[in-house]
């Protein structure tokens, strides 16, 4: 069964940082892209960041230059690195990875459970 497992939220004040992770794990071929998303109450998901297999990356306006992406292409996991956090970051954040299934060479698009994070004023 290949699956997306996060890690790392919580609950941080205005100005902390936290650290997420995101691994992918099952029999999985490649992964071309890997990315987090975020939704707040009451609104729509939205991207945060994505890193490409050629570790290009970018980034929603509201958090450049304050969150940064990075993977490590051999665990299959992806990071995201989160800075001088607002009250407005405050959501569940989802990883997002286009895999390829070694078993039978189907693209998938994979979906985390979700982890929370909250910043406080």
């Amino acid at each position: 069964q290949v699956q997306l497992v996060e890690s790392g939220g919580g609950l941080v004040q205005a100005g902390g940082s936290l650290r997420l992770s995101c691994a992918a794990s099952g029999s999985i071929f490649s992964i071309n892209q890997m990315g987090w998303y975020r939704q707040a109450p009451g609104k729509q998901r939205e991207l945060v960041a994505r890193i490409f297999s050629g570790a290009s990356t970018n980034y929603a306006s509201s958090v450049k230059g304050r969150f940064t992406i990075s993977r490590d292409n051999a665990k299959n996991t992806a990071y995201l690195q989160m800075n001088s956090l607002k009250p407005e970051d405050t959501a569940v954040y989802y990883c997002s990875a286009l895999a390829v299934i070694a078993a039978t060479f189907t693209r998938v698009e994979l979906w985390g459970q979700g982890t929370l994070v909250t910043v406080s004023s």
